[in-house]
């Protein structure tokens, strides 16, 4: 199963790197890991997560306060957002 992100998704994934990464150097890369560790899970158990809103599923990472929302099809994964658990919790909904 290949999966890909919506390009908001991306970037806000690509803004909380360098926001980790320049909190401490080392600490952004421990993040993307993190969250691509998330990602694999989806991969390999798309339908594991609960139902979040509608068919958007949330997976969350383990060391950061953060949740990676996705939409499974029966061949991919589109990631939604990249999610700071604890802002604006309904900001993504206009990317489905």
């Amino acid at each position: 199963m290949i999966f890909s992100f919506h390009p908001e998704a991306a970037a806000e994934f690509q803004a909380a790197i360098s926001y980790y990464e320049d909190c401490k150097p080392g600490l952004g890369y421990d993040f993307s890991i993190e969250v691509h560790s998330a990602i694999q899970n989806i991969v390999n158990h798309p339908l594991a997560w609960p139902l979040f809103e509608g068919d958007v599923r949330r997976c969350l990472t383990n060391r950061f306060p953060y949740g990676v929302l996705y939409h499974a099809e029966p061949t991919a994964i589109m990631i939604l957002a990249v999610m700071h658990l604890h802002r604006e919790p309904d900001y993504w909904k206009r990317r489905q």
